[in-house]
């Protein structure tokens, strides 16, 4: 026999609210916030994890937006994207 899982048991107690205790419920919302909190979250080396942390207190961004950024910056840099158009016009010539 399996365990529900958390929308399960969402949907569940969303059927019978009346019925279900404050507890219960402030156990399965935290569960759900944990789940989405850590949804498609990438675990790194330990030596990796402390670069992010610095990275990421150096950005002022999370450690999931400093992940986008460098992500972003390689993928743009190695033309698997489009470079951002530059803000306001450029004189000069290459």
């Amino acid at each position: 026999m399996t365990s529900p899982d958390t929308a399960t048991l969402l949907e569940d107690a969303a059927d019978r609210i009346a019925d279900i205790s404050r507890a219960d419920l402030q156990i399965m919302l935290r569960r759900a916030a944990l789940l989405f909190r850590n949804y498609g979250s990438i675990a790194f080396e330990n030596d990796m994890e402390e670069a992010l942390r610095d990275l990421s207190g150096e950005f002022g961004k999370t450690r999931n937006d400093t992940i986008r950024f460098i992500v972003r910056e390689w993928m743009e840099k190695n033309t698997y994207l489009p470079v951002h158009e530059l803000d306001g016009d450029v004189d000069g010539s290459s």
